[in-house]
C-alpha cells in the first residue's frame, strides 16, 4: 500500500498536519481495528488486546501521531 506508506513518512515528518482519517487508515494498516466512539475519542484494538485512544479532531495533535509512530 503506497498510500499508506506515504502517509506514514508524512507523519514523521510532520506530526502536526495530519487528519483523523489518514490516521485511520495507518492504524488499519498496522493491524488496529476500530472498536468504538465515547464522545470526541475513538479507540481502536489490535489482535493483541493492546488499545490506543485517538481524539477525533482534525488535524490531530502530535502527541496522538507519535504515540501512532510508536506503534509501528
Amino acid at each position: 500500500m503506497a498510500g499508506v506508506e506515504k502517509i506514514i513518512e508524512k507523519m514523521r515528518n510532520q506530526p502536526n498536519g495530519i487528519r483523523i482519517q489518514e490516521a485511520d487508515r495507518v492504524l488499519e494498516y498496522i493491524g488496529y481495528r476500530f472498536d468504538r466512539q465515547k464522545g470526541s475519542h475513538r479507540q481502536y484494538i489490535n489482535a493483541q488486546g493492546d488499545v490506543i485512544t485517538v481524539k477525533s479532531e482534525n488535524p490531530l495533535k502530535a502527541c496522538y501521531v507519535k504515540d501512532i509512530l510508536k506503534r509501528i
